[in-house]
């Protein structure tokens, strides 16, 4: 079994890991970190201590009635990208702990387009 870092939880939801093939399983909000368990396979889990986070960075649409994806990219190890039941309460509770001057918008697909637009006629 796999030993959690939090000591203390504030959430515990329904949630789906999309690195590679998606992963269900419950994310974990604690005062340590964030966790990720999936519910097949105890041996493939993500833990992210809170020192570790670099940004949180969440997909809006609708003018923010509706967020499908988030993604938690760390200092070290890259980026993990996650879906929940209710992810506007997860990123509440990962407010609390991540500083929320690090908690971004993601671009919009008319954004990327216009960057990769204006970067073409640059050169």
């Amino acid at each position: 079994m796999v030993q959690s870092i939090n000591t203390k939880v504030d959430l515990v939801i329904d949630a789906t890991s999309h690195m590679g093939i998606a992963d269900y399983g419950k994310i974990m909000i604690g005062d340590k970190g964030f966790e990720f368990f999936n519910s097949r396979d105890a041996h493939k889990f993500i833990q992210i201590p809170w020192e570790e986070v670099d940004h949180v960075i969440a997909s809006v649409m609708f003018k923010g009635k509706w967020i499908p994806r988030f993604a938690i990219r760390t200092k070290r190890n890259g980026m993990f990208t996650f879906s929940s039941k209710d992810p506007k309460k997860v990123l509440r509770a990962i407010r609390v702990y991540v500083d929320p001057n690090q908690m971004v918008q993601s671009l919009s697909f008319f954004k990327v387009i216009k960057r990769g637009l204006k970067s073409k006629f640059k050169k």
